[in-house]
């Protein structure tokens, strides 16, 4: 090996998705970066589907130490990944790439891990098995939820989507737990329930609205939205407005953030006010 081989770079990630350009996880990982003067860098990576296992080959040639992973690439990278954790086979889905020394991409998912944290650091009252769960939606996003929910000791989990094969799926998969409801009962399945979550993009800015009534929902209910654009959506103002306690989508952002970028630049990230700001 030459000298030149030898010289150190400053570490590198990035977000890969098509498109990418609305993506908030540059603007989060460069506050970090920042705040603990980390010499690297976090980049947007727009990379069409036909192109991903190329480029993906590529990146930690370039001196990338890892990346995140959006939409539409959440489910492909897997059958790209040398390793995968359990929890990223369980969702069927990762966000969080680790580009390993001897070569390997290690594929997991932290977007459980992120809600979670976001409820039990928003809403520290918050006992998950306290009651029964219910989650709007089946795509991927609601099955980290899923999977990380029962984790918590949930005892039951309600789930209804629009495609009621797709909450079936989750049924057959995640196990004896599960109810699932059809679509046109979904407010149905909030009586009684004290986890509420719209795991849906139904009420983001541009999206059509959720249709779910609230009527039936609990006083005692936690209730909170994955989207945070806007950041109290409409469902959530109503949740308020019926007396339940609310956590916005916005955390589970930031938390499912901070592992990679632990791993990626060797520095446990701090999610605080001045971060929420900062990605807002």
């Amino acid at each position: 090996m030459t000298d030149h081989d030898r010289i150190p770079h400053a570490p590198l990630a990035g977000v890969l998705g098509w498109p990418v350009a609305h993506s908030r996880s540059p603007r989060l990982h460069r506050h970090w970066l920042h705040r603990y003067q980390i010499d690297g860098d976090y980049v947007p990576l727009p990379v069409a589907p036909e192109n991903l296992e190329q480029v993906l080959r590529a990146l930690p040639r370039m001196g990338f130490a890892g990346a995140n992973v959006t939409i539409p690439h959440k489910e492909a990278v897997l059958k790209i990944a040398d390793i995968v954790t359990d929890r990223a086979s369980l969702i069927g889905a990762a966000n969080t790439l680790i580009f390993r020394d001897d070569g390997k991409i290690h594929a997991d998912n932290t977007d459980g891990y992120g809600f979670v944290t976001n409820l039990t650091q928003s809403a520290p009252h918050w006992h998950p098995e306290s009651g029964a769960a219910a989650v709007i939606g089946a795509g991927g996003a609601a099955r980290a939820v899923v999977a990380s929910l029962l984790e918590a000791g949930v005892p039951e989990l309600r789930i209804s989507n629009r495609t009621k094969l797709r909450a079936e799926q989750i049924k057959a998969e995640f196990g004896a737990k599960i109810v699932v409801y059809d679509w046109a009962q979904a407010g149905n399945m909030l009586e009684g329930a004290t986890t509420v979550v719209n795991a849906t993009s139904m009420g983001m800015t541009g999206k059509p609205p959720l249709r779910v009534p609230l009527d039936a929902l609990n006083r005692d209910a936690l209730v909170t939205d994955l989207v945070y654009t806007p950041l109290i959506t409409d469902f959530l103002k109503e949740a308020e407005q019926r007396g339940c306690e609310i956590v916005d989508g916005l955390g589970m952002l930031l938390h499912q953030a901070a592992p990679g970028f632990e791993r990626w630049f060797g520095q446990r990230p701090e999610v605080d006010d001045a971060l929420r700001d900062a990605v807002l």
